[in-house]
C-alpha cells in the first residue's frame, strides 16, 4: 500500500532512466504504474530481434527503431495521463551535461557497460543528484543507492576491466575456447568479409616466402580461374593446415606447450564430399534487407540444434557451406561487414571456425548457442530478475525522495536462499576516502617514462581506465594535450605532435615523481596521477605496460547491530566483463564466512573467466563479508 507521503513525493517529481533494455522496460512500466508522472529516458539503442525475449514493450515490428521512443509510446498506452520524454542518444553527449541532470529528482540506470555508468556517476556527482544502480546476470541482480557524501559512489570500488587477451595468444597459443573466438571473429572473418586491406599474421605466409623481401602472394584473394568451393577450401588450408605448419617451427614455443595439428579439408572430409558440390542442397532464399537471419548453412545442412556440439567434420561442413553463402547470397556485403551476433550466418561461420582451431590445438569444443554467447558477449538475462531489480529500484528512489536515508539499501537477489533469503539487503557502504572520485585522492602510475608516448598514457589510461571523454592533461602549469571540436588547426597541430612524444622528452621530463593533472570538463571531473617509472612489465599479466592503483582500499565494513537481525556488509558493485547486451552485470553478494564444506558445493567455475572467478554458494545463518560472484 503507497502511504500519501510516498505518493506526495512521486507527485512533481522529475526522473531521468538511462536504459530502456531489459531493467529499463520494467523500469518504466514500473515507475507508471506507481504514480511517477515525469519522466525522462535515454537510450542510444535500437530494437534487436534478441532483445524481443525479455523487452516486453517491444515487438517484432519495432525492429530497428529507436528503443527509447517505442518505450515510450507502449506505456503510454495503458498509463495515457502521464509525461515520459524520450532521447534516442548517447547519454555522453554533450547535451546531457551538468545542468541537464541538475533538474533532476534522481537518476536511475539500467545501462549495460562501464564506460556510461562511469560518466552518470560523474555527473550526479557533480549535479548533486542521487543516482541509484542496478544491474542483472541471469538470476542474480543487485540495486545500490549512490547519494554524495553519505554513500558511496559507483567509483569507489575499483570495478573489473573488460577482458583483453595479447595478441600472440590469439595468434599462436590459444588455449581457452574464448582465444579461438577473438581469432575467429576478429581476424579471419574481418578478414574475408571486412577490410581486405586490414594487416595481420593470417596473410603472411605463402609460397615459402615468409620472412623475405620477396612479394607474398596474398591468398584472400580469389584466383581468377577459381571457384567458390575451391576458394574456400584453400583459405581453410592455409588458415587451419600451412599456418599451423609454419607456426610448428618455432620448436621453443611448443617446448612447455602441446603442440598443435596441422588439420586439411582433405583429413577431415571423405574425398567425395570435399569435391565442389551441386547447388542444389542450398537453400535458395536470398537475404532480405534487414533480415540477417535468412541465409543459414545449418539449414542448409539439416543442422537443426544450436545447443548440439558438431563434429570437426560437421564444422568443416559449416565452415565451407557458409563461406560459399557469404559469397553467393551476401556478395553486396563483403568488404563492409562487421561481426554481428543476429546475423545467423556470421555466427555460424565463426563458430565453425573456431571450433576447428580449438580442435587444432586440443581445446573441447563448443555449441553454436555457446560460442554464440562468447561471442556477442551475451548473458543471458532473465525477465523475472529484471521486474524484480526493477521493483527494488523504485522502492530506492522513493526513499531517496523522502530523504529516508537510515532506510537505504543495497539489495541483492540471489540464485539460491541465504539465511532463508533470496533478496538480501544490506546497508550501503560510506564513501572511500581513497576513491579518486568523490574524494578526489590521487592515483599511482606505473610506467616506462622512456619508452611510452603520451599518446599511448590518453588512450589505454585516460579513456580506456578513467574513462573520460574529453581529457585536458596538465604538467604542472604546462597543458599537454586537449580534446575537444572547439580547438583552432594550430593548437590541434600542437597537440596531435604531442601524442607522438614519449614522457620524458618533453621540455619538462615526465618521470618517477612526476604528477599530472587529468581533467573532463564535460565530466566536470579532476584527478590527479603520480607517476612511477618501472623499466619491465609482464605482457601476459601487463600487457598494455601500464599498472595503475590508488583506491583499492574499501571504508570498513559498518558495525552490525544483532539486536535488529539485519546482516550488514560493505558489499559494492562490480562491472560486467566485456559486456555488451543489456542488464549484464558482474555481482559482488555477501559470502558467509567459510565453514567446512566440500569445494564442489561451494564453487563452479565459469567458461570464460580465470579460475579465481568463483561462484560461492553461501551457508545460512553465518557472518558476512565479500566475495566476488561472477
Amino acid at each position: 500500500m503507497v502511504s500519501q507521503k510516498e505518493v506526495s513525493a512521486m507527485k512533481g517529481t522529475k526522473v531521468l532512466m538511462v536504459g530502456a533494455g531489459g531493467i529499463g522496460c520494467e523500469l518504466l512500466k514500473t515507475l507508471a504504474l506507481s504514480g511517477f508522472e515525469d519522466i525522462h529516458i535515454i537510450d542510444m539503442d535500437t530494437i534487436e530481434v534478441s532483445n524481443l525475449n525479455r523487452q516486453f514493450l517491444f515487438r517484432k515490428s519495432h525492429v530497428g527503431q529507436s528503443k527509447a521512443k517505442v518505450a515510450r509510446d507502449a506505456v503510454l498506452r495503458f498509463k495515457p495521463n502521464i509525461s515520459i520524454t524520450p532521447y534516442h542518444a548517447n547519454v555522453k553527449d554533450n547535451t546531457f551535461d551538468v545542468d541537464f541532470y541538475k533538474q533532476f529528482n534522481v537518476v536511475l540506470n539500467g545501462l549495460d557497460n562501464l564506460d556510461a555508468r562511469r560518466h552518470v556517476n560523474r555527473l550526479c556527482l557533480a549535479a548533486d543528484v542521487p543516482l541509484i544502480e542496478s544491474g542483472t546476470t541471469g538470476f542474480l541482480g543487485q540495486v545500490t543507492v549512490h547519494v554524495k557524501g553519505k554513500t558511496e559512489c559507483y567509483e569507489c570500488q575499483p570495478k573489473t576491466a573488460p577482458k583483453s587477451y595479447p595478441v600472440c595468444t590469439i595468434t599462436s597459443t590459444p588455449s581457452k575456447f574464448v582465444h579461438c573466438i577473438v581469432w575467429a571473429k576478429e581476424l579471419l572473418f574481418a578478414k574475408l568479409y571486412g577490410d581486405k586491406n586490414q594487416d595481420n599474421d593470417l596473410n603472411v605466409r605463402s609460397g615459402g616466402a615468409s620472412g623475405s623481401s620477396d612479394h607474398v602472394e596474398d591468398v584472400f584473394e580469389r584466383k581468377a580461374d577459381e571457384d567458390i568451393e575451391q576458394y574456400g577450401r584453400r583459405i581453410y588450408d592455409h588458415v587451419f593446415g600451412y599456418n599451423i605448419e609454419i607456426a610448428l617451427e618455432n620448436k621453443e614455443t611448443w617446448k612447455n606447450r602441446t603442440r598443435p595439428r596441422p588439420i586439411y579439408v582433405r583429413d577431415v572430409l571423405p574425398d567425395q564430399l570435399s569435391q565442389p558440390q551441386p547447388n542444389g542442397h542450398v537453400d535458395g532464399s536470398e537475404c532480405a534487407v534487414g533480415d540477417l537471419s535468412s541465409v543459414s548453412a545449418m539449414s542448409s545442412l539439416s543442422l537443426k540444434n544450436p545447443q548440439d556440439i558438431w563434429s570437426l567434420m560437421e564444422n568443416t561442413k559449416v565452415f565451407l557451406e557458409a563461406f560459399k553463402l557469404f559469397f553467393t547470397k551476401r556478395q553486396e556485403d563483403i568488404g563492409n561487414l562487421v561481426f554481428d551476433k543476429d546475423d545467423q550466418l556470421a555466427v555460424e561461420f565463426v563458430t565453425a571456425a573456431a571450433n576447428i582451431r580449438a580442435s587444432s590445438f586440443g581445446i573441447p569444443l563448443h555449441s553454436l548457442f555457446e560460442a554464440k554467447g562468447i561471442a556477442g558477449n551475451i548473458i543471458h538475462a532473465v525477465a523475472t530478475t529484471n521486474a524484480i531489480i526493477a521493483g527494488l529500484i523504485v522502492i530506492e528512489a522513493m526513499k531517496v525522495l523522502q530523504n529516508d536515508e537510515k532506510n537505504y539499501r543495497t539489495t541483492y537477489c540471489l540464485e539460491h536462499p541465504t539465511q532463508n533469503m533470496l533478496l538480501m539487503p544490506v546497508e550501503p557502504s560510506e564513501p572511500n576516502k581513497a576513491c579518486y572520485v568523490c574524494s578526489e585522492s590521487p592515483l599511482l602510475l606505473e610506467i616506462n617514462t622512456n619508452r611510452t608516448k603520451l599518446g599511448d598514457f590518453v588512450e589505454k589510461i585516460v579513456k580506456a581506465k578513467l574513462g573520460m571523454n574529453l581529457p585536458i592533461i596538465m604538467h604542472g602549469s604546462v597543458l599537454l594535450y586537449e580534446a575537444g571540436d572547439d580547438l583552432d588547426d594550430d593548437m590541434v597541430a600542437i597537440y596531435t605532435a604531442n601524442l607522438e612524444k614519449v614522457l620524458s622528452q618533453f621540455p619538462t621530463p615526465i618521470t618517477s615523481g612526476s604528477m599530472l593533472t587529468v581533467e573532463d570538463m564535460q565530466q566536470e571531473f579532476t584527478c590527479k596521477i603520480n607517476i612511477k617509472h618501472r623499466e619491465e612489465f609482464d605482457e601476459e599479466k601487463e600487457p598494455d605496460g601500464m599498472v595503475l592503483s590508488g583506491w583499492t582500499q574499501a571504508p570498513p565494513p559498518k558495525e552490525s547491530n544483532p539486536s535488529n537481525g539485519e546482516n550488514k556488509a560493505n558489499t559494492s558493485l562490480s562491472e560486467p566483463l566485456n559486456a555488451d547486451s543489456d542488464d549484464e552485470v558482474e555481482v559482488y553478494v555477501p559470502e558467509p564466512v567459510a565453514k567446512k564444506r566440500k569445494h564442489s558445493d561451494i564453487t563452479k567455475e565459469t567458461e570464460e573467466e580465470e579460475e579465481d572467478e568463483l561462484v560461492v554458494l553461501p551457508d545460512a545463518n553465518l557472518d558476512f563479508k565479500k566475495k566476488k560472484l561472477v
